[in-house]
Parts: structure tokens; C-alpha cells; sequence
């Protein structure tokens, strides 16, 4: 028995217990997700076909991981013109395993992983007994947490709003990232570029505005 589904804009043929990459879905590992856009179902020789849908079917799989898909690089050009755009793209994926193709309205199992592990009992591994829950600790016996001090630019850290297009938050993201000074960014090579504009999420701001020229102006300008 298989069934065609479609989720993310896209269709899949699917069987029990086949594996499937889809565009990201809500939940968790273990979760038991239902897919209910089901198009198609077939049975040895019997098809049955939606109009767009069929209905009271649907398609239980278990989430078994959410990952990210391969780097797609996207480049754009345009000539003499000076116009370089370069952006990279992962895309986030669920990780599905078919559980049951269900019509007439059935409605999924629970995860059998999660549902046995919500019915036994904690139990001792010395005394194979049900544990007691141990007695709540007055809260005077636990410090209160200290709060983390806020972080601070250090003192000897360059003015980087001088770059262009770049604010107070901008400019105390790279603090975090631990870019304080001109001569670092002027530092730069393609690969640090690209590490910094994805790890800061950016989204190519580093070389539309052009920061590396402009760090090596400014750098210059202060030792003179």
C-alpha cells in the first residue's frame, strides 16, 4: 500500500516504514506528526485519487531528526556595472518515518517509544522498586543565582558605526563576535567574510556596503 502526499509544495510517493527528507515541520524528535494532504492512494491494483484531496485519509510518521539541508551558494553578476551578490542557503529539513497510511478518518497510534516510556514507573535499580519522590529542599539552602554583568565594549575598541550601514546593534553584534577594531575587518579574507556573514546572519551586508575597503580607510587614517 502507498499513498502520495504533498507537503512544502512538493509531492511524495510513500509506504509504511519508508524514510522521507521533507521542508521543515513543527515538533520534536519522537513526535508523531499527521500529513494530511494526501492525493493519492494506491493497493495492488486499486487506486484511489483525491480531488485534490481524499477524504478522511491521511499519512502518521514519526519525526526521527531536524537538520539542514546542503549549502547552495546563489551568485549574482551584472556586467560593467560593478555588481557582485553573493548569498549561501541551507535549508531547514524533518527527517520522517512512515508509521501508517490511514483512510475513513482512522487517527494515528501514539509513538510506541513515548507512550511506554510515559506508562512504567521510575523504578530503583537496586531494589527494583517504584523510587519515591525525594522531599523538596527549602529554597533557602540554594543561593540565588548571580545575574550575568552586561557585556561592555572594551576601552580600546575602535568607533565601528564609522562603517557604513552599521548602527549601535550591528556594532555590538561584532563586539560580541570579538571584532573591536578597524584592522581586524581590514584583516579580512573571502572565507572570514562569508564566516561572519552567516554566523552574524548578516545576509551579505559585509560586501554589499563594501566593509573591508572602508576598515582599511579608517584604519589608516587613525595610525596617521
Amino acid at each position: 500500500m502507498y499513498a502520495v502526499v504533498k507537503t512544502g509544495g512538493k509531492q511524495y510517493r510513500v509506504s509504511k516504514d519508508d524514510i522521507v527528507r521533507v521542508e521543515r515541520l513543527a515538533g520534536e524528535a519522537g513526535d508523531t506528526i499527521t500529513l494530511a494532504d494526501v492525493l493519492m492512494i494506491g493497493n495492488g491494483g486499486d487506486v484511489t485519487l483525491g480531488a485534490p484531496n481524499i477524504s478522511g485519509a491521511s499519512v502518521a510518521a514519526e519525526i526521527l531528526e531536524q537538520t539542514r539541508d546542503r549549502k547552495i551558494i546563489i551568485f549574482k553578476k551584472r556586467r560593467r556595472q560593478n555588481y557582485r551578490r553573493k548569498k549561501g542557503h541551507r535549508q531547514h529539513l524533518t527527517v520522517l518515518r512512515v508509521t501508517e497510511i490511514l483512510t475513513d478518518g482512522a487517527k494515528p497510534k501514539p509513538a510506541a517509544k513515548k507512550a511506554a516510556k510515559a506508562a512504567a514507573p521510575k523504578t530503583d535499580a537496586k531494589t527494583a522498586e517504584p523510587k519515591k519522590a525525594a522531599p523538596e529542599k527549602a529554597a533557602a539552602e540554594k543561593p540565588p543565582p548571580k545575574k550575568a554583568a552586561p557585556k561592555k565594549a572594551a576601552a580600546s575598541a575602535d568607533d565601528l558605526t564609522k562603517l557604513s550601514g552599521v548602527g549601535p546593534v550591528l556594532a555590538q553584534k561584532l563586539i560580541d563576535g570579538g571584532v573591536t577594531s578597524f584592522a581586524q575587518i581590514a584583516a579580512w579574507k573571502k572565507k572570514d567574510v562569508e564566516e561572519f556573514d552567516e554566523k552574524l546572519s548578516f545576509k551579505g551586508r559585509i560586501e554589499r556596503e563594501g566593509w573591508v575597503d572602508q576598515a582599511k580607510k579608517l584604519a589608516k587614517g587613525e595610525k596617521e
